[in-house]
């Protein structure tokens, strides 16, 4: 596959629903790309003190244009700060300036801020409509698209929620530019996933062009940000609240869930977790017949280059410690809770052949083998 013009905008079809994905650099600061959305008196920029300090003076000047007034809330910074304490500092200046149910959010930062944006606006005085404003490439092709809303329990990631579509996505480019490596590369993750379960051709490009994207080349990030979100919204589409074909979207999600519980919220980027968590559904879907070594190895190899951890960490023993404890065992305790587990039962997603995936339970005896042969 050949990078071709930037097409900038993919579309969701969900009915009365659908929105558009608008992918180019330069969107965030002008005025133009603000111009449809809802008519409201108040608009409320919710970013984190990282972000804050990068975008949000551009997109306020941005909107205040199209907006009378337009107020703003920067959370702390990381996953450990996806919860219920940091979600009522939304309401909390919502409530401050008497924002109505007119007022339009925009969710500006990364899948923390946008996720908790989301399930804000899902809330507050029952619904009000939010923008999606993703800032890093793990949002821009994953999390941003498709209303997926919530924050974490100690318990389990994302066990709080709700979905909740924005009325439009905004994937600035230029934004990238600021992005750690190691963020980077966890947006990589993301982008690398969808190859085996619904696009080998992709997977190809991604191998191909790999370097590009490392690189941060503009017209290699578009097609990348532009064919995952064109993925993502075929799923999303047919199966909006992940009755079935959409749980394929959480290849190595529930191995990746127990990573970041398990070690704690913010010790692994959710993306780092997700890598890894591919290479044990790999391991799992050989185990079961439905890939063969050769595919395990080249996944492994790809997330290597890309930067990602592809060795299992072991997860901290629980205090008092249990009898018959071991690091397998904590894997299971905590995909137990994750919300892909039917009564008790752990379901993943296999993928096989490439390009195809679905989801099964698995012998929880298998399921150690894997876990013992992947983390140090």
């Amino acid at each position: 596959m050949s990078v071709p013009f930037v097409n900038e905008q993919v579309l969701i079809n969900l009915a009365e629903r659908s929105y558009p994905i608008w992918i180019a650099g330069g969107l965030l600061a002008d005025a133009r790309t603000y111009l449809e959305l809802p008519s409201a008196a108040a608009a409320m920029v919710v970013t984190n003190t990282t972000v804050a300090l990068l975008y949000q003076d551009r997109l306020v000047a941005a909107l205040r244009g199209r907006y009378q007034h337009v107020y703003s809330v920067a959370l702390p910074d990381g996953e450990e700060h996806k919860t219920w304490q940091t979600l009522n500092l939304v309401f909390d200046a919502l409530l401050r300036n008497a924002c109505d149910r007119r007022t339009v959010l925009f969710a500006l930062g990364g899948g923390v801020v946008g996720d908790m944006t989301g399930f804000a606006a899902a809330c507050y005085m029952r619904g009000v409509p939010f923008v999606q404003v993703p800032t890093t490439l793990l949002a821009q092709v994953d999390s941003s698209v498709g209303g997926k809303t919530a924050v974490n329990h100690p318990l389990g990631k994302n066990m709080i929620g709700a979905f909740y579509q924005p009325v439009k996505v905004i994937c600035d480019l230029d934004t990238l530019s600021s992005l750690p490596a190691r963020e980077m590369s966890a947006g990589l993750a993301e982008v690398i996933k969808y190859g085996p379960i619904a696009d080998m051709a992709f997977f190809d490009w991604t191998e191909a062009n790999l370097d590009a994207l490392l690189a941060r080349d503009r017209r290699t990030l578009a097609f990348a940000v532009r064919r995952s979100c064109e993925i993502k919204a075929s799923i999303v589409g047919q199966d909006e609240r992940e009755a079935g074909l959409r749980e394929i979207l959480n290849f190595g999600h529930t191995f990746g869930h127990a990573i970041e519980a398990g070690l704690g919220y913010g010790q692994w980027l959710h993306g780092e977790a997700v890598a890894c968590g591919m290479v044990m559904a790999a391991h799992l879907s050989c185990r079961l017949g439905r890939v063969d070594g050769a595919f395990v190895d080249r996944l492994t190899r790809l997330l290597r280059r890309a930067g990602l951890p592809v060795v299992g960490p072991v997860l901290p023993a629980p205090q008092p410690a249990l009898p018959g404890d071991d690091n397998a065992s904590r894997y299971l305790q905590r995909m137990r809770t994750d919300k892909k587990a039917h009564a008790g039962e752990i379901r993943f997603v296999v993928t096989g052949p490439p390009g195809t995936a679905h989801v099964q339970a698995a012998p929880d005896a298998m399921v150690r083998q894997v876990i013992d042969t992947v983390c140090g």
